[in-house]
């Protein structure tokens, strides 16, 4: 689990808007869910394991969030069609944004070194930030593991 190294944001910053497309081609904004809390989370590459037990996991646990009235955003720089596929694949009821110009990754601060197998490259870090519905980030997970971080989440939202 390679470590972020500092995020610039911090827990009560505003959370840099930002506006992209979904896996389907729509397109989605920050500000569309003004006023709910949004749990955006950033991971490195669609259907891979880790990335796909994440998601599958806030997919298994999807009824649970909208009874808390929250949404979920992943966000890679896998195109749309990688997105579409992997949504399709997994059943996956939120929205992929897509971040292939690397934008939104780059403004949260999540874009950085990594190192596979002795190699360093530059690449998404696993990162995820709950955005209170007033646009302020309330929470950040700098360090995720993917089998449990759906549920750390869900019991942080109020």
């Amino acid at each position: 689990m390679a470590k972020v190294k500092e995020l610039s944001l911090k827990e009560g910053d505003a959370a840099p808007p930002f506006a992209s497309v979904t896996q389907d081609g729509k397109p989605v904004a920050l500000a569309d869910f003004q006023g709910k809390q949004v749990v955006l989370y950033f991971y490195p590459k669609d259907d891979t394991p880790g990335c796909t037990k994440e998601a599958c996991g806030f997919r298994d646990r999807f009824s649970d969030y909208q009874k808390k009235g929250a949404v979920i955003l992943g966000v890679s720089t896998d195109s749309q069609k990688s997105h579409q596929k992997f949504a399709h694949k997994f059943n996956l009821p939120f929205l992929l944004v897509v971040d292939e110009s690397r934008e939104i990754v780059q403004a949260y601060g999540v874009w950085g070194e990594k190192t596979f197998m002795g190699r360093k490259y530059q690449g998404t870090h696993r990162v995820t930030f709950l955005i209170g519905a007033d646009g302020k980030i309330l929470k950040i997970w700098p360090q995720v593991k993917p089998e449990v971080h759906p549920e750390e989440v869900l019991a942080a939202l109020s």
